[in-house]
């Protein structure tokens, strides 16, 4: 299943948004959120499985990085790959505190058992809140 990804931090205007893979049509949030989870840990576990034997840069790389202000090789100094279990759960736990929120074609998921209806080409929307520290005076 293929659909439109939406990733948005709360007080930033930049909104990420990619065609995304599933391996499957999710019938819930909470399996909709372990398959992008499943996805994203295999992603990077494969990431970290690719060992370049040699890095190097050429002088465009070095300008674009520039711009961005951190060169680097892109190394990798942590290869241990993540455990696809423990970051589901960890996935799971983020959403029932409320650190991110989840809306399908604009509408609020708020029950990890919430029914969904997806399809082919369809907004998911993921919100990262941010909270604020200090006090009111």
């Amino acid at each position: 299943m293929e659909l439109v990804l939406q990733l948005k931090r709360l007080g930033k205007k930049k909104i990420i948004a990619a065609p995304y893979q599933l391996p499957f049509v999710p019938t819930t949030l909470q399996a909709l959120i372990e398959g992008c989870v499943a996805v994203e840990v295999a992603r990077y576990n494969q990431i970290r499985g690719e060992a370049e034997l040699l890095s190097f840069l050429n002088p465009q790389q070095i300008q674009e990085q520039s711009e961005k202000g951190k060169i680097s090789f892109g190394d990798i100094a942590n290869v241990q790959p993540a455990d696809p279990d423990v970051a589901i759960a960890t996935a799971l736990l983020a959403h029932r505190d409320g650190l991110f929120v989840v809306f399908v074609d604009g509408i609020e998921v708020k029950d990890l058992k919430e029914q969904i209806y997806l399809y082919d080409g369809v907004e998911v929307t993921f919100i990262r809140l941010t909270f604020l520290a200090g006090r009111m005076v």
